[in-house]
């Protein structure tokens, strides 16, 4: 038989969120499609990385944002698309 003991849980909601570019806050209770669309980024950089050897990378970014900086780069894919 296992016996448990119930232990309190501490849990975090989001209220808001601040986009890392343009600084804009978006909160929860106005801003809901805007968060949704709210990219983060998160990774850790490798073996002689530009971003430091084992550093950790985050940044947070709004659809507007996003959009700017990858506008030359970026491409709209069928999403049926089946790489082979």
């Amino acid at each position: 038989m296992i016996y448990y003991e119930e232990i309190p849980v501490t849990q975090k909601k989001v209220r808001s969120i601040q986009c890392d570019k343009c600084q804009t806050i978006y909160n929860v209770d106005d801003d809901m499609l805007e968060i949704q669309e709210f990219h983060r980024i998160r990774f850790i950089g490798g073996y002689a990385s530009v971003f430091g050897d084992g550093d950790h990378i985050e940044c947070d970014l709004c659809q507007q944002c996003l959009k700017e900086m990858i506008k030359d780069c970026h491409r709209i894919v069928d999403r049926e698309f089946k790489e082979t």
